[in-house]
């Protein structure tokens, strides 16, 4: 059955109402499939508070949803534990609290969740977002000069390439479009030697207009996925 809401939400807990609203509407710009419920400020400004928190996890789990749950302070986790102490067990069980940087953990999460990742899935693309940037000053890796296109190669990956086109180049919005599909793809898929189900990992690539974009896959859905990579990049994102 499909459903119109991913099964894994999040419930963003800030200090600032501002802060949560504005991290919650970049992760929902990112992956509209998933819903993410601020939890910021309390009634007097800042700080967090245990009915928003409750209240947010409550309209999280709605409909036996998982909630993957982001903090921006440890005493946002505290307060956020708190709520969890005092809820009934079923409530707690279907709930993880990520050890993650707020804003791209948030985006991470969201992505994987959109693509039908599970509880286990979008709390570990949550807490794997902190490690994307370290080393931030290395470049894209090298591209193959000569790649195969379309037919598996002899170790079974199927490559492809092109080159972008957009004026924006791959920011934001199509990383997400990548990796939210191609996470939901039975394929593993590397842009440029990063992971291709990471929307961080693309973004950190920093590939502007006319820059190549190699994709190599493996699994069932290979020849798909390369497919969709070079189909996006060449038809410039719709931004062309």
């Amino acid at each position: 059955m499909t459903r119109e809401v991913a099964d894994v939400a999040l419930v963003l807990v800030s200090h600032s109402r501002e802060l949560a609203q504005g991290a919650a509407h970049v992760a929902e710009q990112m992956a509209p499939g998933v819903l993410v419920v601020p939890a910021g400020g309390t009634e007097d400004g800042l700080g967090t508070s245990f009915d928003r928190v409750e209240e947010a996890l409550g309209r999280a789990a709605d409909g036996g949803r998982s909630v993957v749950v982001l903090a921006d302070l440890g005493s946002a986790v505290l307060t956020t534990e708190a709520v969890l102490e005092m809820t009934d067990e079923d409530l707690a069980a279907r709930v993880r609290v990520a050890d993650a940087p707020f804003v791209e953990g948030a985006v991470a999460a969201a992505v994987t969740a959109h693509g039908g990742g599970d509880l286990a899935g979008v709390l570990a693309s949550a807490q794997q977002a902190g490690a994307v940037f370290a080393g931030s000053g290395q470049g894209p890796a090298p591209v193959d000069p000569e790649p195969a296109a379309g037919e598996p190669d002899l170790d079974g990956a199927v490559r492809g390439r092109a080159v972008l086109r957009n004026p924006l180049g791959l920011h934001a919005r199509p990383a997400a479009v990548l990796a939210r599909r191609l996470a939901a793809m039975d394929a593993r898929v590397t842009i440029n030697g990063v992971n291709g189900a990471s929307v961080l990992e693309l973004m950190k690539l920093g590939l502007v207009t006319g820059d190549a974009v190699e994709v190599v896959a493996r699994g069932a859905a290979a020849g798909d996925a390369v497919a969709l990579v070079v189909g996006e990049v060449e038809a410039g994102f719709g931004e062309v």
